[in-house]
C-alpha cells in the first residue's frame, strides 16, 4: 500500500470519488461535505464524551483492595498489566492506521480515538499510583516478563501490527484492522467484567467507575473500526479474507480464554470458566455480526453476565446508556457538554 500525501494538490475531494482506503483526496478537513455520516455522529459524540481520570474518587479502593482475597488481588494486578499493554500499543500504532485511510472525516475520529486511548493509559497510572501498594507496582508494567501467557497475548497482537509496518502491503494492512477490531472488540471485555463483578459486590467500586469511561470509549472503537472493515469490504470484495477474519477470531477467541482463566478462572465468586466461554464466544460472535459475517460459534448466543449490565451504566439507577456488552452507544459524560446526540 501506498501512505496517502499529506497535501494532495492533485487530490479529488468530491464524495462520489471518495474511498476509505486507496482514494483520492487532498487531505483537508472539509467536514460540511462528508460520505460517511456514521463518522460524523462518531465525531460528536466522541467529543461530547470527555472526561478526566482523576475526577473519579479511588479513596475507598485502596482500603478495598486489601479486603480481596489472593486470587482476586492477583486478577485485579494482572488485568491492569494487560489493560496497560492494549492502551498503550493502540496510542502508539493508531496513526500508522490513519495514515493509509483516505477519508478525512474518519482521519478525524482516530485522532479523538488516539486521544482517548492515552487518556485510558493515565486512567490506569492513577489506580496503580492510588491502590497498588508501592512494592507492587512496578511488577505490575513488567508482569509480561515472567507470565509466558500474557506474553503470548501481548506478541499475538504486536507483531500483527509490526508486520504491517516492516511490510507494507493490502494482505497485511487487512490483518491490521482485524486484529484492531479484536482488540478493541474482544480483549478487553472479561477484564471490564471482573472489575464489574467485584462492584456488584461492593468492592473497589471506584475502580469499575473509571472502567466504565474507558468501556464506553471502547465501545465507540468497536464501531468505528467495524465501520471501516465494512466500508472497505463493500469497496474493495476482495481485500479481506473471510477465511482468514475466522482465523484470527478464533485465535483471538483461544487465547482470551487461556488468559481469562489463566487470570481468573474459577478463584473469583461468579466467574467461572465455564462462564468465561460463554462470555467469550458470545461476544466474537456478536463481533462477526458487527461486520457483515456469520458467526464462528454455534450456540453461544446468550450473554451469562446480564445481571451485570446495570453495573455498566456510569449514571446508574437502570438508565444505561453505554453498555458494554453491546455495541450501541449514547452519551453520558463526566463534565457539561451538549445533550441530544442520536445514538449510534
Amino acid at each position: 500500500m501506498q501512505r496517502k500525501i499529506l497535501f494532495n494538490v492533485n487530490g479529488n475531494d468530491e464524495i462520489i470519488n471518495r474511498r476509505m482506503i486507496k482514494g483520492n483526496v487532498t487531505n483537508l478537513f472539509n467536514l460540511n461535505n462528508v460520505k460517511y455520516q456514521w463518522a460524523n455522529k462518531l465525531y460528536r459524540l466522541m467529543m461530547e464524551n470527555f472526561w478526566i481520570p482523576e475526577k473519579v474518587s479511588l479513596f475507598d479502593d485502596k482500603r478495598a483492595y486489601n479486603e480481596l482475597t489472593p486470587a482476586e488481588q492477583n486478577a485485579y494486578d494482572g488485568i491492569l498489566s494487560f489493560l496497560v499493554f492494549l492502551d498503550s500499543i493502540q496510542t502508539n500504532n493508531l496513526p500508522n492506521i490513519s495514515d493509509y485511510i483516505t477519508a478525512p472525516e474518519v482521519n478525524l475520529i482516530l485522532a479523538i480515538q488516539t486521544y482517548q486511548e492515552a487518556v485510558h493509559s493515565q486512567s490506569y497510572a492513577y489506580i496503580i499510583e492510588s491502590i497498588i501498594p508501592a512494592e507492587k507496582r512496578a511488577f505490575i508494567y513488567d508482569r509480561w516478563r515472567e507470565d509466558k501467557v500474557l506474553l503470548e497475548r501481548n506478541k499475538y497482537i504486536a507483531e500483527i501490527y509490526q508486520d504491517f509496518i516492516d511490510e507494507r502491503n493490502d494482505k497485511n494492512f487487512a490483518r491490521v484492522l482485524i486484529a484492531n477490531f479484536l482488540l478493541e472488540g474482544v480483549y478487553f471485555y472479561n477484564g471490564f467484567n471482573f472489575f464489574y463483578n467485584l462492584a456488584a459486590r461492593s468492592l473497589m467500586i471506584g475502580t469499575a467507575d473509571e472502567i466504565k469511561y474507558i468501556n464506553r470509549d471502547e465501545l465507540t472503537h468497536c464501531v468505528i473500526f467495524a465501520n471501516i472493515i465494512k466500508e472497505i469490504r463493500k469497496e474493495h470484495s476482495t481485500f479481506f479474507s473471510d477465511d482468514e477474519i475466522h482465523e484470527m477470531f478464533a485465535r483471538a477467541v483461544e487465547q482470551e480464554i487461556t488468559w481469562s482463566n489463566h487470570i481468573i478462572g474459577d478463584n473469583v465468586m461468579g466467574i467461572t470458566s465455564e462462564t468465561i466461554e460463554k462470555y467469550t464466544k458470545y461476544i466474537a460472535n456478536k463481533r462477526l455480526r458487527d461486520i457483515g459475517m456469520p458467526p464462528l460459534f454455534e450456540g453461544y448466543d446468550v450473554n451469562p453476565y446480564q445481571h451485570l449490565e446495570k453495573i455498566s451504566d456510569t449514571n446508574g439507577e437502570g438508565n444505561v446508556k453505554g453498555n458494554f456488552f453491546e455495541a450501541n452507544v449514547s452519551s453520558y459524560n463526566q463534565s457539561t457538554a451538549v445533550e441530544g446526540w442520536d445514538e449510534i
